[in-house]
């Protein structure tokens, strides 16, 4: 397996042979050629002699390109975010590509140095591109100090800066020698009042505090703009409200919210009980899990047998939307458990575009930033959203008396093209009531 090697023959071998193969005998290597490796591996003082030459074959780096990665069929390019620390490890991040959707990360192959740098920060590289050169080997033991000398000149110019002020300092005394010249200091005055003349430069620190600065949108934060533009220019929104009692839904939440998560390590919280809610409801309005398409606006109605839920996350970069595949066929606890990984992915820039990719209904849950209220905007392609928001505690007539209650308001953004009134009206009445007695989700 080695390599191909060039080395002197000494005379007890024939020296006719230009090249040589590498050849392990044992733990050690040799050098012969096909003719004469009986020869050498017959004699052991041969093979300890070839096998010391061999160690000290001097074996040069191969310089490796790495060039941007396949990302997606939909993605073809991306902006160079920044390069990491010249020395890397294997795996190691090297760079970061913004795209629409994600971040990708590109990766040290093996441990190694960055020999050269193929594009700079917010770049638009395409797949395929070279982005940079590293070159295998560890890390250099002088690093620190290099940059340690490297630093050392920066205090140099501050000596340098220091001896004028000494030499500034020594002719004070002879400014104090000479009081008769009192006339001097008249004439720095009149300088000063001709540059105190200007007084509006004065207050410019006032205004001044009124400061702007403008900084270029990410990619990421650019598509989620064209996203929202293209909602509100495709489909025809309206949104239907409601307001839910979870007086119930909290309940079983504290009854078995410690064996939940001591079985499945999971917190048992609310996405979970409106996910399967929702999946339920739409067995009796199928139209808010179809989509239309076809040209000009779309002309046929897209029906799914199966309810891939999008849940929308914030990220410090922006908002996206992991899929949960295959929601219906999933319990309560299921479907909690896929939202929790989803979203520490999310959170930890560990999201990949099969995690986004596709989504037939989206759960939007602004009550944990403490939403009261609001109007969710459609994903498209998709023809509905459902929004929670926070739990307050309300006074509401139960059985003709006034009693508090922990109360949710429920928001369901719908395409009017595709669903009429009455249908999101029967979904959303239908989610509530799964919720108020969630003892139902068990029947169906």
């Amino acid at each position: 397996m080695i390599r191909n090697a060039k080395l002197p023959l000494r005379s007890g071998l024939k020296s006719a042979v230009a090249r040589s193969t590498v050849r392990t005998v044992g733990k050690q290597s040799l050098v012969c050629t096909a003719r004469h490796f009986s020869a050498v591996a017959s004699s052991p003082f041969q093979q300890k002699r070839y096998a010391q030459q061999v160690q000290h074959i001097p074996v040069k780096p191969v310089v490796m390109v790495v060039k941007v990665p396949e990302m997606a069929e939909s993605i073809t390019e991306g902006t160079l975010a920044r390069f990491e620390k010249d020395f890397v490890s294997a795996d190691e991040e090297v760079a970061t590509i913004e795209t629409d959707k994600i971040d990708v990360s590109v990766n040290a192959p093996y441990d190694g140095t960055l020999t050269e740098f193929l594009a700079n920060p917010e770049d638009t590289v395409e797949v395929g591109q070279p982005l940079f050169k590293i070159e295998p080997g560890e890390a250099p033991a002088g690093g620190a100090t290099k940059k340690e000398e490297a630093a050392a000149p920066k205090e140099e110019p501050k000596k340098q800066e220091e001896a004028p002020k000494q030499q500034e300092s020594a002719p004070a005394p002879k400014k104090e020698e000479a009081p008769k010249k009192q006339e001097q200091p008249k004439k720095e005055q009149q300088p000063k009042k001709e540059a105190a003349a200007p007084a509006p430069a004065a207050e410019q620190p006032k205004t001044g505090s009124r400061s702007e600065h403008r900084v270029k949108m990410n990619r990421m934060r650019l598509r989620i703009a064209e996203r929202l533009k293209e909602s509100q220019n495709t489909a025809a929104s309206l949104t239907t409200f409601n307001e839910v009692d979870m007086s119930s839904l909290l309940e079983m939440r504290k009854l078995y919210k410690d064996e939940v998560l001591k079985k499945t390590g999971i917190k048992f919280g609310f996405m979970g009980a409106f996910a399967k809610a929702s999946c339920l409801a739409m067995k009796e309005v199928p139209n808010v899990n179809a989509a239309i398409e076809g040209p000009n606006g779309g002309d046929t109605i897209a029906y799914r047998d199966y309810v891939d839920i999008s849940v929308a996350v914030a990220t410090p970069k922006g908002l996206v939307t992991p899929v949960v595949r295959n929601a219906e066929s999933m319990d309560v606890v299921g479907i909690e458990r896929e939202i929790a990984n989803l979203s520490a992915k999310a959170r930890d820039n560990k999201i990949t575009l099969e995690d986004m990719a596709g989504g037939t209904f989206t759960i939007s849950n602004g009550g944990v930033f403490g939403s009261l209220y609001g109007t969710p905007i459609i994903n498209t392609p998709q023809s509905a959203v459902l929004g929670l928001h926070g739990v307050k505690e309300r006074a509401v007539v139960v059985n003709g008396q006034v009693v508090s209650r922990p109360m949710m308001y429920l928001a369901l953004t719908y395409d009017h093209r595709l669903l009429d009134g009455r249908e999101a009206v029967i979904f959303l009445r239908t989610v509530k009531e799964l919720i108020e007695d969630p003892r139902k989700m068990l029947l169906y």
